[in-house]
């Protein structure tokens, strides 16, 4: 949920994507593009290698408002590269070096292109050493991400392009790694980020905590949370590690809804299927130092104390959204449509409105108390946001949830339970599109007919007429 060294004539020819020759002579390779071809976010990701892993050894100074790293991004090669870009907001490059050999780099606004003395191609390592002050950047929404300043530290929130505030990579969720983050703050403060804690080190009035993620996770997804949180480790009744760090002031506030994560991981097994990582939990801020929740990977953060209907929805992310990773930012729908559909699923499983009932209101066009809400439905199809700045409009989530629905009332409530721990069983830890999933719809119940959902209510303008 939401809101420098000039390079050389031979390597900067190395951008325009055709065969050239290698600084330095050698075979003709091609070079990575700057952007994958997002259809909102053109300049995001970028082209040529795919990432591995990551390994971020980093510190922050709050009072200072500095952070310096070297990022360490272990990568394949999809094509010979005489050069390659990762993506970098503001901070300030120091040296970079490819398999341990110094690289020549220049910058372009968000583009840290690097010219290695020979091509890679297969396997390889980049290491950046960088610092600065870190940027909060702002969404085409007027959302703000990136690295955001709190009372007592810090927040880093990444979607759909805030993580390049502070890490270089390639920051489009086609592109998923494995990570590892030690970061150094003040002694007083903690540190919080995805996966498990790997371990921390006290060493004069500093900190360092190491965090590390074993599962494929796209960037947008990372989350670092520096300040004086309450952090406990539980565990769910099959053993899972359940970690949540709160800001003091909304301890009293969270403790009720938090003791219910066990029950909402259970009841989202039952529905969605095996729970797709190695720990849960959650990150409780202020509600001044984060404008909105984010499904930040194992870990989502709330501003203040949520409800717990958005607990659900923001845990049911990890299977639709964080394992089953969207291939471009137009396919938001398959994020927020499955979220939102999964608190019809859970008010209905827990006493409340039916999903039928959710669905007639939106319908009528009475469920919102705004009006402008309520016509806002219809604004746009689900599967085609207009633009950049209504990827998480209303249609993305609502609309989406409402395709659900009219899947579930062609295949039946059976097939549909199934289906939906099918597709996040086919795509665990991997990308898909909105093509990926009517084609896995169509192919579970071949003897359905779909094609009215997706003309009328998935990809149609306006209100659909109700059959």
């Amino acid at each position: 949920m939401r809101s420098h060294r000039p390079g050389s004539r031979c390597a900067v020819a190395a951008l325009l994507l055709v065969p050239v020759v290698a600084c330095g002579g050698g075979p003709g390779v091609l070079a990575g593009g700057s952007g994958v071809g997002d259809p909102y976010f053109p300049k995001a990701g970028n082209g040529g290698y795919d990432v591995r892993h990551y390994a971020l050894d980093l510190a922050y100074d709050p009072r200072a408002h500095r952070l310096t790293g070297t990022a360490t991004i272990t990568a394949r090669a999809t094509e010979g590269l005489s050069a390659l870009n990762l993506d970098l907001e503001g901070l300030d490059v120091e040296e970079v070096a490819v398999d341990g050999v110094a690289a020549r780099w220049s910058r372009a606004g968000q583009e840290l292109t690097v010219r290695p003395r020979e091509a890679v191609d297969g396997a390889f390592r980049v290491t950046v050493r960088y610092g600065g002050a870190p940027l909060t950047l702002t969404d085409p929404d007027g959302s703000r991400e990136g690295w955001l300043r709190t009372a007592d530290g810090a927040l880093a929130l990444g979607q759909p392009v805030g993580s390049a505030a502070w890490f270089p990579g390639n920051h489009h969720p086609s592109d998923k790694a494995t990570y590892a983050l030690a970061v150094t703050v003040p002694k007083e403060l903690r540190v919080v980020s995805n996966g498990e804690p790997a371990g921390e080190e006290r060493k004069g009035s500093r900190t360092t905590y190491r965090w590390r993620t074993g599962e494929p996770m796209a960037s947008y997804l990372a989350t670092l949370a520096i300040g004086r949180y309450e952090v406990r480790r539980t565990a769910t009744a099959g053993g899972l590690p359940v970690y949540t760090a709160v800001d003091p002031e909304q301890a009293e506030a969270s403790r009720a809804v938090l003791a219910r994560i066990p029950e909402v991981l259970a009841w989202a097994e039952r529905t969605f299927g095996p729970y797709p990582f190695s720990s849960a939990g959650v990150i409780v801020e202020r509600p001044g130092d984060a404008g909105y929740a984010l499904e930040t990977q194992n870990r989502p953060v709330f501003p203040g104390a949520p409800d717990t209907v958005l607990l659900v929805h923001e845990i049911a992310h990890q299977w639709y959204g964080d394992s089953v990773t969207p291939r471009t930012w137009r396919d938001m729908w398959l994020n927020e449509g499955f979220a939102t559909y999964a608190q019809w699923l859970w008010q209905e499983d827990h006493g409340g409105d039916t999903a039928q009932r959710t669905f007639d209101a939106l319908y009528a066009g009475g469920y919102f108390p705004d009006a402008g809400t309520n016509e806002a439905l219809w604004s746009f199809p689900p599967a085609e946001p207009p633009d950049a700045a209504r990827i998480s409009a209303t249609p993305v989530y609502w609309r989406g949830a409402m395709v659900l629905h009219k899947v579930r009332r062609t295949v039946g409530d059976d097939a549909f339970r199934a289906l939906l721990r099918g597709w996040a069983r086919e795509h665990r830890h991997g990308n898909a599109d909105t093509g990926d999933f009517t084609a896995y719809v169509e192919e579970s119940a071949p003897d359905k007919d779909f094609a009215g959902i997706w003309k009328d209510w998935l990809y149609g303008a306006g209100r659909p007429e109700r059959p």
